[in-house]
């Protein structure tokens, strides 16, 4: 395979979960411009009706499953719905994922007073987010014997970034996950089952935008932190994790496994001076 074609996805059946947010807006057209039928996976019907319509008007094919990640009998449901209409499964991103408040650590706050409940819940809502999907929807790919996995982390799980602990802990633990899920797939079903992550710097999306911009529009104290030490100086813009997102997927990464690419402006690569 030369040239572009092995960047295509052409044919291929890919799942996104959290497919209504908005990275996943962004991966979901662009994974449907690069050829693949798309299965959005969400839990808002209006975002998730809105996002297949935008990929039917790009000429795109694609349909939108209503489940919970963190839903094992919802999660079957849906790899049974998927069964039944595309016959296969070929890639799963897992997009899925976000802070919660109560996890998070203020610099007012206590260090000591976490909120270990919301804690707990950030750690299930982007770690086991992941691994039960992929657990249910992996089984098909892998006994297939080919096709893709792609896990999102962070720069969290690069370096200590303050307040955000339960989120700090997922990731890491995605990550974990990664190297993990990559070697066990490999050595018990070949060379052609692979699972990557992608960690994404610092992207202005609905999750973060109260924390990084203030009531009368402009960049907060942090989000000035944030892109003085990016060596871009600004903030990510979400299709600019598509063509990491389209790599992983595409056969163009076949002998690439258990690894993260750091999609950051330079962040983790610089060191403030």
């Amino acid at each position: 395979m030369q040239g572009l074609q092995q960047f295509s996805l052409e044919d291929k059946v890919i799942i996104i979960s959290g497919a209504t947010g908005v990275l996943g807006a962004s991966f979901s057209l662009e994974v449907a411009r690069a050829g693949a039928k798309v299965v959005v996976l969400g839990r808002n019907e209006e975002r998730a009706q809105k996002r297949v319509s935008e990929i039917e008007a790009i000429g795109g094919e694609a349909f939108y499953i209503l489940a919970d990640v963190l839903s094992e009998e919802q999660i079957r449901q849906a790899r049974n719905q998927i069964i039944s209409k595309w016959g296969t499964i070929d890639g799963l991103v897992n997009a899925a994922g976000g802070n919660i408040a109560g996890a998070t650590i203020q610099p007012d706050q206590d260090l000591f007073t976490a909120q270990i409940e919301d804690t707990k819940k950030a750690v299930d809502l982007n770690l086991f987010g992941t691994v039960i999907p992929t657990h249910i929807f992996g089984q098909v790919i892998a006994e297939k014997g080919k096709g893709s996995i792609v896990n999102i982390s962070s720069l969290a799980a690069q370096q200590a970034i303050t307040r955000g602990l339960g989120y700090t802990m997922a990731k890491s633990a995605i990550e974990g996950y990664t190297r993990w899920m990559a070697s066990e797939l490999a050595l018990r079903y070949g060379d052609k089952v692979r699972v990557n992550g992608i960690a994404p710097g610092v992207f202005l999306t609905e999750q973060n935008k109260d924390l990084l911009i203030d009531s009368a529009g402009n960049y907060t104290q942090r989000t000035k932190q944030f892109i003085d030490n990016t060596p871009y100086r600004r903030l990510g813009k979400p299709n600019e994790l598509t063509g990491a997102l389209i790599f992983l997927l595409s056969d163009a990464s076949g002998f690439i496994t258990g690894e993260t690419i750091l999609v950051d402006g330079g962040f983790n690569a610089f060191s403030g001076v």
